[in-house]
């Protein structure tokens, strides 16, 4: 077996801890050591980020032909047909390519990445079609949350038909963006819905997406989608906190500027509350996302209200001051908590050697 650095890294103090505790002899040991090997450099990473850049590269430049102008009235003419011409075109595209990454992922399966870049393109496509779709069937009314909806359907069809993990992340941006644009034109586009702004009624969305994803992690044939709505779920719940402890449950910016900030201060508690939950979730069940989402929400709500509250009144060199030892702290906490552990698995091993 092939690792990376760092998974080899993690093998052999493991083993190496074995050893020192007497759970394995020495020659378990080696035979242990020498059954896998680590790899030089992680092509896996590398493939990775390669397809995503190309990706991104080819997105610029589509966007560079389209701001040409010269190319602009060449793609008119191009397309000369109807808008429901061109929601077909895409259409049959996304259709093909689709197919395409499908049987090549079933006749390749180890080429992850390459296949999802595939997947990818067909997204956009269908991205495309929908929304020359839109533009086809558009009466005037403003109604556009419609195309969001229609495009959670599609992805959410196609990622459970693959599956693909990727189009079911699609799925859920698109839910989210039909969320936003329902409920802002259910109430004529004003500033709340049923007494709530933006933030606030997008911190109920994540806290459902989030319950959503433990049904499906107990659900054997939806398990696989777990991960990715449970990480947009906290994701949408956490950054509608950290904005609603900002601007409060206020609809326009004239509202906001005339209140003082302490007046705010009940949502940064309750932005802080949510985050030492996750941290605790995460710390009991051994959640490594809740316990990232937690700490790092926690911070970045510690320095938002310190912005917001002393950052006018504080000298520069005395805020990063500050920064510098919390950290630090942090990092002598850890440090302890870890020889402590260590310290007494140390302890248990000259114990049994005492006592042998």
């Amino acid at each position: 077996m092939k690792f990376n650095k760092k998974q080899g890294r993690f093998l052999n103090n493991t083993i190496s801890e074995w050893e020192t505790n007497g759970t394995i002899t020495k020659e378990t040991a080696n035979t242990l050591k020498n059954s896998y090997s680590i790899r030089p450099f992680d092509y896996k990473k590398l493939a990775k980020y390669s397809f995503w850049v190309a990706i991104i590269c080819a997105i610029t430049a589509f966007a560079a032909i389209i701001a040409d102008t010269f190319l602009i009235v060449l793609i008119e003419r191009f397309f000369s047909s109807s808008e429901i011409g061109l929601c077909l075109i895409f259409a049959v595209l996304a259709t093909a390519i689709f197919y395409a990454g499908l049987k090549r992922r079933q006749k390749r399966p180890e080429k992850i990445f390459s296949n999802e870049a595939i997947i990818f393109m067909g997204v956009l496509s269908t991205a495309a079609s929908i929304a020359y779709l839109g533009n086809a069937i558009d009466t005037g009314s403003g109604h556009f949350s419609i195309l969001f909806l229609l495009s959670t359907v599609i992805y959410a069809g196609l990622a459970l038909w693959f599956p693909s993990k990727l189009v079911w992340l699609f799925s859920l941006l698109s839910l989210g963006s039909w969320f936003g644009a329902e409920t802002g034109y259910i109430s004529g586009w004003g500033a709340y819905f049923l007494g709530m702004n933006y933030p606030l009624r997008f911190i109920l969305f994540g806290g459902i997406l989030v319950g959503v994803s433990f049904f499906l992690k107990n659900n054997s044939k939806l398990s696989e989608f777990y991960k990715p709505t449970y990480i947009m779920g906290l994701l949408y719940l956490f950054i509608a906190l950290w904005l609603l402890s900002i601007f409060g449950n206020y609809g326009d910016m004239d509202s906001w500027y005339r209140v003082k900030q302490i007046e705010l201060l009940h949502w940064g508690v309750l932005f802080g509350l949510v985050a030492v939950g996750a941290i605790y979730y995460g710390l009991k069940q051994d959640d490594y996302t809740s316990r990232s989402f937690g700490i790092t929400f926690l911070f970045i709500n510690f320095y938002t209200k310190y912005f917001e509250y002393f950052w006018d009144a504080t000298h520069k060199a005395i805020f990063f001051l500050i920064l510098a030892a919390s950290f630090w702290f942090i990092g002598k906490r850890a440090e302890k908590i870890w020889n402590l552990e260590f310290l007494k698995k140390d302890k248990q091993v000259n114990d049994k050697k005492n006592n042998g």
